[in-house]
C-alpha cells in the first residue's frame, strides 16, 4: 500500500484527500518526525501536538497567499513536510540543512521568522492591516500556545486586535504546556474555557420584544444587561476574548480534522477578529513524549523504542547554578528564585521541590520575571533570576528601569550566553555582554569553570547592588583543568600564567581556549600572559595596562559578539591610555547573526584562523 505522504508534495494536494486519507496522512507524518528527531535532535512534543491542525489548516486555506505566523515557531515540522521540504527533514538543523524555526529565506510558505514566544499576533496584524491599506484579499492567521498567551505582548496584540475590527484569525493551540507545565490565571481561565458555551442566541430576541413595553422596557433592558454581564462572566468564561472584540470559536477537539475542518471554514467567512480555541495533546502519538512533554520539548537524539537519550546527559553549568543555588539558599532564608516557564532547564528543579514558598513560576513572561524581582528586592529579599541570554533582549528595560535605576540588589543569571548552536539566529546569546555593559550600576561577571560559577555565585549573593553572572550551554572542557581558583574580588582579573611576550585576556568559558593558545605560541617559542578577566564590569584597567604595556601584543577571546564587549573593552583602554605601538587581534563572533550549526563548528570557522605573529 502506498503512503499517503509520499503523494502529498505541497498544499495543494491536500486539497484532494478525503478525511481518513488525511488521518492516515497524520500518522505518517508523525511516523516521520519521530524518525527525524530520533536522530538529528530537536522540538519533538510540540510538533507531534500540531500534526492534525497543521493538516486543516493548509486544507482550508490557500497558503503561500494566505499568511500562517507561527508563534515561536518551533512547531512547524509538520507545516515543513506539507509545503515541499519533506524529503529535506534529514537535514533538520543541520549546516546547509533546514531550519527548527520558520526562515522567509527558506520557503516562500514561511511568512515571517519566529523563534521567541507571543510575537505572532502582532506581526499577523500588521500584515492583515497592510493587506487592507493594500486593498489585497487574503487571510492572515496566527498561531500561537496557551503558553504564549502568558506574554505580555500577546495580551497587547490581543487588545489591540480585537478593537481594529481587521479580519484576522488567531488559532488558540491549548494543550495546556509551554515548556514547563502552564501556572498562573491564563492557564486557569483556559481550563474553564474547555467547556463547551451553552448561551448564545436569546438577547435579540428578548430584547426586542422589552423595547416594545412602554415606559418600563428600556429599564428592564438596562437590569437585564447587568444581570447577564454578571452571568456571562461567572458561566461563560470565553467572553474574556469576547469582551476583547473577537469572534470566539471553540473549544474544538484539535486532532479530529474533519471538526477542524469545519470551524476553520467558519472563521475564515467572518470579517471580523476570530479566536479559535483548539485543544491539543502535546507529544500526540508517542507514548514517551505524551508522558514526558517537557523533556520532549527541545530533545537531542534518542532511541525510538524506548525514549531514551542515545547520550547520557553530562554535568552543565546550569545543573552546577541550581545545585549551588540550593546549598546557599539552606543558609540564608533571603534567597528566592524566579523563572519565565524554565524550571528544569535553568537547573531550578530541586529549589523547587525544597523551596515551593521561596520559587516562583511566572510563565512566558520575562518582563514580568524582573519587575518582580525589583520588588522582591525593595522589599528585603534576594531574588536570584536565571534567564537565557536571547531571552534576557526581552527584558532589557526592565533590567534598567527596575533594577539598575534603583539599584537594586537581584542576581541575573544569564544561561545559555554564547553560541547555542542548532536552533539559530533567534536563540545564540551573542549581545548580552554588549547590551548589559552600558548600563550603569552593572557588576558582569562570567566563570571561567564550574568551581568559578559557585564562587561567583556565592560572591553575588553578598552584594548589595545587581550583578549579572553570564555562563555557557554545556559543560567544562574535559580536557582543560585550571589549578588554582583565587578569591572574587570586585573588579579584579586573575593572572593564571605570567609571560613577556603575549597578553592572552579572555573572558568566561573561552578561558579554556585561551590555554589550548598558550600551548601553540609556546611551541613557537613565545612567552606568553594568560589572563582571566572575570569581570566585564568593573573592569580591571590597572592589571590590563600593565600586561599591555609589558607585552605590547595582546589577544582577546570572549564567546560574544565582537561588538561592544571584551575587545572593545580594551581597544577603548589602549585609546584613552595613549597607549602606543601595541599589536591587538580579537577572538569574538563577527557583528552579523550566526545560523544554526554546531556549536564547535561554528567556534572552529571564528577560531581557527591563524594565531598573528607578533614581532620579537
Amino acid at each position: 500500500m502506498d503512503k499517503i505522504l509520499e503523494k502529498v508534495n505541497s498544499p495543494e494536494d491536500l486539497k484532494e484527500l478525503n478525511i481518513k486519507e488525511k488521518e492516515q496522512l497524520a500518522k505518517e507524518i508523525r511516523e516521520n518526525i519521530i524518525n527525524t528527531v530520533s536522530v538529528t535532535g530537536g522540538h519533538l512534543a510540540s510538533n507531534l501536538g500540531v500534526t492534525e491542525l497543521t493538516i486543516a489548516l493548509h486544507s482550508i486555506f490557500d497558503t503561500p497567499k494566505d499568511k500562517i505566523v507561527w508563534d515561536v515557531g518551533h512547531q512547524t515540522y509538520v507545516h515543513k513536510i506539507l509545503t515541499g521540504r519533506k524529503d529535506k527533514m534529514d537535514t533538520l538543523r543541520q549546516l546547509g540543512g533546514i531550519s527548527g524555526f520558520p526562515k522567509i529565506k527558506e520557503s516562500e510558505y514561511d511568512s515571517f521568522d519566529t523563534g521567541h514566544s507571543s510575537t505572532s499576533i502582532s506581526v499577523a496584524l500588521g500584515m492583515a492591516r497592510a493587506r487592507d491599506i493594500q486593498k489585497e484579499d487574503n487571510n492572515v492567521i496566527a498561531v500561537i500556545g496557551d503558553g504564549a498567551l502568558t506574554g505580555g505582548m500577546a495580551l497587547e496584540a490581543l487588545n489591540d486586535a480585537g478593537n481594529s475590527k481587521t479580519k484576522l484569525i488567531v488559532i488558540l493551540n491549548d494543550n495546556e504546556m509551554s515548556i514547563s507545565k502552564n501556572v498562573g490565571g491564563i492557564s486557569q481561565f483556559l481550563t474553564k474555557l474547555r467547556t463547551r458555551k451553552f448561551y448564545k442566541k436569546s438577547n435579540n430576541s428578548i430584547r426586542k420584544t422589552l423595547e416594545k413595553t412602554p415606559k418600563i422596557g428600556t429599564k428592564i433592558i438596562r437590569i437585564a444587561r447587568r444581570v447577564k454581564y454578571s452571568l456571562k462572566q461567572l458561566f461563560l468564561p470565553n467572553m474574556f476574548f469576547e469582551d476583547l472584540g473577537f469572534k470566539y470559536l471553540g473549544p474544538v477537539d484539535g486532532h479530529d480534522i474533519e471538526r477542524l475542518e469545519w470551524i476553520l471554514k467558519l472563521a475564515k467567512k467572518e470579517q471580523e477578529p476570530v479566536l479559535v480555541h483548539a485543544i491539543t495533546k502535546k507529544g500526540k502519538g508517542y507514548k514517551p513524549a505524551e508522558e514526558n512533554p517537557d523533556r520532549f520539548h527541545a530533545t537531542g537524539s534518542f532511541e525510538i523504542e524506548t525514549g531514551k537519550p542515545n547520550k547520557e546527559k553530562k554535568k552543565d553549568y546550569s545543573a552546577v547554578f541550581g545545585e549551588k543555588l540550593v546549598k546557599l539558599a539552606n543558609n540564608n532564608e533571603k534567597i528566592v528564585a524566579i523563572t519565565a516557564a524554565m524550571t528544569d532547564g535553568t537547573g531550578l528543579k530541586e529549589f523547587k521541590e525544597k523551596y515551593p514558598n521561596r520559587f516562583f513560576d511566572v510563565g512566558i513572561a520575562e518582563q514580568h520575571a524582573i519587575g518582580l524581582a525589583a520588588g522582591l528586592a525593595k522589599a528585603g529579599l534576594k531574588p536570584v533570576v536565571p534567564i537565557y541570554s536571547s531571552f534576557y533582549q526581552r527584558a532589557y528595560d526592565q533590567v534598567i528601569h527596575d533594577i539598575c535605576i534603583e539599584n537594586m540588589p537581584v542576581v541575573l543569571c544569564v544561561d545559555r550566553a554564547g553560541i547555542v548552536g542548532n536552533d539559530g539566529e533567534t536563540h545564540q546569546g551573542l549581545l548580552d555582554l554588549a547590551f548589559f555593559n552600558i548600563v550603569p550600576n552593572l557588576t558582569i561577571m562570567a566563570p571561567k569553570d564550574f568551581k568559578e560559577l559557585e564562587d561567583m555565585l556565592e560572591y553575588a549573593i553578598t552584594l548589595n547592588s545587581p550583578v549579572v553572572i553570564r555562563y555557557p550551554r554545556g559543560g567544562e572542557n574535559e580536557q582543560v583543568k585550571f589549578e588554582k581558583h583565587e578569591e572574587i574580588i570586585k573588579g579584579k582579573a586573575e593572572i593564571i600564567k605570567e609571560g613577556k611576550d603575549i597578553s592572552i585576556i579572555s573572558i568566561g568559558k573561552m578561558v579554556e581556549k585561551g590555554m589550548k593558545m598558550v600551548e601553540q605560541l609556546e611551541k613557537q617559542g613565545k612567552s606568553v600572559e594568560l589572563i582571566n578577566a572575570r569581570f566585564l564590569k568593573p573592569f580591571d584597567e590597572e592589571k590590563i595596562i600593565e600586561t599591555i604595556t609589558k607585552t605590547k601584543n595582546v589577544i582577546t577571546i570572549e564567546d560574544a559578539s565582537i561588538v561592544g564587549g571584551l575587545g572593545t573593552k580594551v581597544k577603548e583602554i589602549i585609546a584613552e591610555n595613549k597607549l602606543e605601538n601595541v599589536n591587538l587581534q580579537c577572538y569574538a563572533y563577527p557583528d552579523k547573526f550566526i545560523e544554526a550549526r554546531k556549536r564547535w563548528r561554528i567556534r572552529r570557522k571564528i577560531f581557527i584562523k591563524k594565531l598573528a605573529v607578533f614581532p620579537s
